[in-house]
């Protein structure tokens, strides 16, 4: 008999708020955080428009020590440890020195890539002939389990402690991975979540790709347009989520506030067979994972209140709609927002960020806006009722939400939240 799994903590470092009041402050508003990038111009990119956190030095030094910072060179780790550290926090959780690991929680904190810019300043130096200049850093800060390394050496916990990375599914692979291991007693907590590096080195070949919007340079704030008839591609973000996974009885026996419960999921791959590819998804994998998400939740399309749809301000926004509408089988299709019109594409860490939105939405009692969709695409319109798709918040109480995130590679992930 599995262990039912809540969630207890969550903390967020997202492009348009640091925090999670500052967070759910900024998505009930329709905040955006995309900005335009000089360091983009002077590169010559098409695209000189990205979602970067804005995260101070003060505030970096709130979360690492003066030793941890000598050489730290990676967005990526100081956005997951800020995110991983709070969301622990959050949980009612304390950091305590010990010479024991807590030997109940364990990690699951994904990336995509990692340390991208410590890679580049490594390169020189080895090319330059200097190795011995590198420092005893850069090995932990470009593993892809780096970011699992440093908030399992700050948190000290001594279950699982690993890194996972699918792409765009990262994050809510992580949460499901975490749920499983949670639900067969394995752990009685984990921390999950992913990360995601910011720069040039990072978005460079999706601009290359030409996938990346180069018409709103100087309108960032209108760029990301998901689900929108002049949707243009998706803007390049980075930031970090994470959320503090609990067997329900440990987080009731301790007192634990509880966000809402994780009834589980579905991950799948569609092999990129059957009009799947690198960068297309196979319909045909979308639906069953949805599926299969809602049959192991043991629950019926009919309870859903709201989908986060993966939805990335691309043409295959309608194909996605379209593939909901298929799995779903509902003639009362449910509300759908996508959290990328005020973020952008956040890739490995788009799946955490969004799944703490959908949390923060059952728990406060409400759902954002798809922000830059007053022009909402024919096709989707023709697949569903026009108020199902919000342009501003709704105060409306949310029992049943459910997440998903596809990414590059044809890889699905859903993951189902109800309210407790």
């Amino acid at each position: 008999m599995k262990k039912r799994v809540v969630i207890t903590g969550m903390g967020v470092v997202a492009p348009n708020a640091i925090g999670l009041a500052n967070f759910e402050d900024a998505i009930r508003k329709g905040k955006s955080g995309i900005r335009f990038e000089e360091e983009l111009e002077r590169l010559k990119f098409s695209c000189q428009i990205a979602g970067k956190p804005q995260v101070s030095e003060e505030k970096i030094a709130e979360y690492f020590t003066p030793l941890q910072l000598r050489g730290l060179n990676s967005s990526g780790i100081v956005y997951g440890v800020i995110a991983g550290t709070d969301a622990w926090r959050d949980a009612g959780l304390k950091i305590e020195e010990t010479e024991q690991p807590d030997w109940d929680s364990g990690i699951i904190f994904g990336t995509g890539i990692l340390g991208v810019d410590k890679f580049r300043e490594a390169i020189h130096l080895i090319d330059a002939g200097k190795t011995r200049r590198l420092g005893s850093t850069s090995v932990m800060q470009t593993m892809a389990s780096g970011i699992s390394a440093y908030l399992g050496g700050i948190l000290g916990c001594g279950n699982q402690v690993t890194t996972n990375s699918s792409a765009c599914t990262t994050g809510t692979e992580a949460l499901l991975m975490g749920f499983e291991r949670i639900a067969s007693g394995k752990a009685k907590r984990m921390l999950v979540g992913s990360c995601s590096d910011h720069g040039p080195y990072v978005w460079g070949g999706f601009d290359a790709m030409r996938i990346l919007p180069s018409k709103y340079n100087e309108k960032p704030a209108e760029a990301s347009r998901p689900m929108s008839s002049s949707a243009a591609g998706f803007v390049p973000g980075s930031g970090a989520g994470a959320l503090m996974l609990e067997d329900y009885e440990t987080a009731q026996a301790r007192g634990a506030k509880i966000y809402c419960e994780v009834l589980g999921g579905a991950t799948n791959s569609g092999g990129q067979r059957g009009g799947g590819s690198m960068t297309a998804a196979n319909s045909e994998a979308v639906i069953k994972c949805i599926k299969d998400a809602i049959q192991f939740s043991g629950i019926s399309a009919e309870e859903i209140d709201v989908i986060n749809g993966h939805l990335t301000a691309t043409t295959r926004d309608a194909l996605e709609i379209e593939n909901w509408k298929k799995a779903l089988k509902n003639d009362d299709f449910p509300y759908i927002n996508s959290l990328k019109g005020m973020t952008g594409h956040c890739l490995a860490a788009s799946g955490s960020i969004e799944c703490v939105a959908s949390v923060l939405q059952i728990a406060k009692k409400f759902i954002f806006g798809n922000t830059n969709c007053e022009d909402l695409n024919p096709e989707i319109s023709a697949l569903i009722s026009e108020e199902k798709v919000p342009r501003k918040t709704l105060e409306k109480p949310v029992n049943i939400l459910v997440k998903a995130s596809f990414g590059f590679g044809d890889v699905n992930a859903v993951a189902i939240f109800k309210k407790i």
